[in-house]
C-alpha cells in the first residue's frame, strides 16, 4: 500500500478520517459530558497534523500522478465529512484509480 502515490494517499486518508471521528464522537463526549476539556485539545491538535499532512498527500499524489481537479477537490472536501474518506476510498476502488 505505500509503495504507490495512491496508497500513500488511501492511508493518509483513513489515519486523518479515524482522527476526525475520534474527535467528534470519543473526545467531544468526553469534554462536555464527562468534563475532561484537555482530551480534546491532545486530540485536536493530533488532528490537526494529521489535516496538514493529509493535504500535503493531496498535493504530492496530485502532482506525482496527474489527479484531476475533480478527485482533488472530492479529496478535500471529504476532510470535513465525517466517514467521508472511507467513502472516497471505496469511489477510488471502483474507479480503478486505487
Amino acid at each position: 500500500m505505500l509503495k504507490t502515490p495512491i496508497g500513500r494517499f488511501r492511508l493518509m486518508g483513513f489515519i486523518e478520517g479515524a482522527s476526525l471521528l475520534i474527535l467528534l464522537f470519543i473526545a467531544m463526549p468526553l469534554k462536555y459530558f464527562a468534563g475532561f476539556p484537555e482530551v480534546v485539545s491532545v486530540v485536536g491538535a493530533l488532528h490537526g497534523f494529521f489535516f496538514i499532512a493529509y493535504v500535503l498527500i493531496i498535493a504530492y499524489t496530485t502532482f506525482k500522478i496527474r489527479w484531476s481537479f475533480v478527485w482533488v477537490a472530492s479529496a478535500v472536501v471529504v476532510a470535513f465529512i465525517p466517514f467521508g474518506n472511507m467513502i472516497l476510498d471505496i469511489r477510488l476502488q471502483r474507479s480503478g484509480i486505487a
